[in-house]
C-alpha cells in the first residue's frame, strides 16, 4: 500500500468516525423548542387564572402556581406556597364580587423559564352594598414549565396605577 493510500483510507475513515458521531449527537438531540405554543400556553394559563378570579374560584386560582409560588400583592407581606396564594385570593372574594380585565403585553420564553408582563384592571363590587373599588394595575409573572409541559406562576407581582 503506497503512502498516499495510507493517508486516503486514513482519511476517509477519519471522516466516517466524524459522520458517525455527527448522526449520533442528532439522534439524541432535544427537539426544537416551539416558542410560539409556549406562549399561546402561558397566555391561556393566564385567562384560566383571570376566569377563576371572576368565579371568586381561590382554589382554581392557586392551582395555577407552583407549590413554592411568590405572590407579592401591594402592601402586603409576599405570601409563599399555594395555600397563601390561595388564602389570599379568598379573602377578597370574602368579601367583595370581583371583575377582572387582564391581559399580557408582553410574554418572553427562554427554556423551561419565562415572563409575562401585563395589565390589568379591577373593579371590586362589595357583598354588604357600597361603591365598587375599580384599580388598574401593572404586573409581572415569573412562570416555569412543569414536568408534564404545563407551566405554573412562581412569582407573581403587581402594583396599582393609580397615586
Amino acid at each position: 500500500m503506497t503512502e498516499y493510500s495510507k493517508s486516503l483510507e486514513k482519511y476517509i475513515m477519519q471522516w466516517i468516525v466524524y459522520l458517525t458521531a455527527l448522526q449520533m449527537a442528532a439522534c439524541t438531540a432535544e427537539p426544537a423548542q416551539n416558542i410560539e405554543e409556549d406562549i399561546e400556553a402561558i397566555t391561556n394559563m393566564s385567562k384560566a387564572r383571570a376566569e377563576a378570579f371572576n368565579n371568586s374560584n381561590a382554589p382554581e386560582i392557586a392551582a395555577h402556581f407552583t407549590e413554592d409560588a411568590v405572590l407579592m400583592a401591594p402592601g402586603k407581606e409576599a405570601g409563599i406556597g399555594k395555600e397563601a396564594v390561595q388564602a389570599y385570593y379568598q379573602s377578597i372574594f370574602d368579601v367583595y364580587v370581583p371583575e377582572l380585565s387582564s391581559h399580557y403585553e408582553e410574554v418572553e420564553v427562554s427554556g423551561d423559564m419565562a415572563y409575562g408582563r401585563g395589565f390589568a384592571e379591577v373593579t371590586l363590587i362589595p357583598r354588604e352594598g357600597g361603591a365598587p373599588i375599580v384599580s388598574t394595575s401593572k404586573y409581572l409573572n415569573i412562570l416555569k414549565r412543569q414536568s408534564d409541559g404545563s407551566w405554573k406562576t412562581t412569582h407573581d407581582v403587581w402594583n396599582g396605577n393609580e397615586p
